[in-house]
């Protein structure tokens, strides 16, 4: 459902069916999909995938780690479940934050508010005795809001996701939440001054250490972007085979801990199990500083001489199942945000970010603030308009001094393949403070 500036601009809903069969022969990787559910589409789609694998011919041969057949069934609970709840109702609550941005006193002239809800049910079943049925719901709402001062436009995008049922509409406070964005905006338009750009102390929301974590770690410990088999599609990483950076190279400060976890209950990623029937566990990215483990699918893992630490994820039938994030996060540190800010002579407190830029072996990038402020002798002072950070991995870990005990979680969606595979995962983390880093 899409609500555009108080109209009902969109509503669609679909049932989605079908399978897929993935078979490993001579050497050779085939796949085919169907949504026909018949035994002679089967037989067709089994025999298609077989001659894809038969017919690669590859030089280097496909394996996958050996691993036990699991028997089980899992499902994420709703407390108010998404599919009792009555179309009207749905558009109802969108209405009334369209409302609540269309009143206030903040001039939103463009306001898109929409959500999307899935409910996905899987049945796996593989040659190694593996049978495991999942549940999930998940429920998504997206926003872009305008905010018009003084003939000036800026722009604003939210998301909020959960895995789980409706209970969370009430939960994210969205107009709220959606009202702050367009007080920010405003504040920005008609008080913020640039900065003068230079080396200072730069303090960074959850949200920016939540992209930066998950374009600059997660992305590039990716197994099968470290392998090359992503070069064409989204890069490759700064990460390879008898590269300068490998497991034990240290590409950040001691205090830095980057996860990928996929338990985190209710989260936008979360899964028990991958599609390939392996127990989903929180993977350790950057450990105390030091790269420490890739994301891994059995066919990763197996050329590595590793196992899959869970890490395969496909978004529907008709696509692959690949090397992907799931909830990927700093851990928190043992500063009080007050106390990180407190200790800043001269510096930039970037709260949320309005664009991000990153090379294709994800090691340089650039980030521009959204919610910013300027921080003199401790305290907050007026905005900042659009303050810059251009960095690589390495220096933007290694200036981290000081990391906040609160976390936080932002919901996101993850690109990548071909076909396009977006994956729902969380970003975040804690505030972390960033010491002499060039701001301009």
């Amino acid at each position: 459902m899409v609500i555009k500036n108080g109209t009902l601009d969109a509503f669609l809903s679909t049932i989605n069916s079908g399978f897929c069969i993935k078979i490993l022969a001579d050497g050779g990787l085939g796949f085919a999909s169907t949504n026909k559910w018949t035994k002679d589409e089967a037989k067709t789609v089994a025999d298609t995938a077989y001659k894809f694998a038969k017919s690669a011919g590859r030089k280097e041969k496909i394996t996958f780690t050996d691993e036990k057949g699991v028997e089980t069934k899992w499902s994420v609970e709703q407390k108010e479940k998404i599919e009792d709840i009555p179309p009207e109702k749905k558009i109802d609550e969108l209405m009334k934050v369209d409302k609540t941005l269309s009143t206030s006193e903040v001039k939103v002239p463009g306001r898109i508010i929409g959500t999307s809800i899935d409910l996905i049910e899987k049945y796996f079943v593989n040659s190694e005795g593996s049978a495991i049925s999942s549940f999930v719901p998940k429920i998504g709402v997206f926003a872009f809001i305008t905010v018009v001062e003084n003939g000036k436009p800026e722009q604003a995008y939210k998301q909020f996701g959960r895995s789980g049922g409706w209970e969370a509409f009430d939960e994210w406070k969205v107009a709220e939440t959606l009202l702050h964005d367009a007080q920010v905006l405003q504040k920005l338009i008609k008080e913020g001054k640039a900065v003068k750009a230079g080396k200072m102390d730069l303090i960074c929301g959850t949200e920016v250490t939540g992209i930066a974590s998950h374009e600059s770690c997660g992305h590039p410990i990716e197994a099968d972007r470290i392998l090359g088999r992503e070069m064409s599609q989204a890069g490759r990483s700064f990460i390879y085979p008898e590269g300068p950076y490998w497991i034990g190279t240290r590409i950040g400060n001691d205090k830095v801990t980057i996860v990928d976890d996929p338990t985190v209950k209710n989260s936008y990623g979360y899964y028990e199990f991958d599609d390939e029937g392996i127990k989903a566990r929180r993977r350790y990215l950057y450990k105390n500083g030091i790269i420490n483990e890739f994301l891994q699918n059995r066919e990763t893992a197996a050329k590595l001489g590793t196992r899959s630490n869970g890490s395969s994820r496909s978004i529907s039938y008709d696509r692959e199942a690949i090397v992907r994030m799931a909830n990927t996060f700093l851990l928190p540190g043992d500063w009080t945000e007050e106390e990180i800010i407190e200790e800043v002579k001269y510096g930039i407190y970037m709260k949320s970010f309005t664009e991000w830029n990153i090379d294709d072996r994800r090691f340089n990038q650039r980030y521009v603030g959204r919610e910013a402020s300027l921080i003199e002798k401790g305290e907050l002072k007026h905005p900042v308009a659009r303050p810059v950070i251009e960095t690589s991995t390495k220096n933007w870990w290694t200036a981290v001094d000081a990391i906040s005990r609160a976390v936080a979680y932002d919901a996101a969606t993850c690109g990548k393949g071909d076909p396009m595979q977006g994956v729902p995962v969380y970003t975040g983390g804690p505030v972390i403070r960033l010491k002499e880093v060039y701001v301009k």
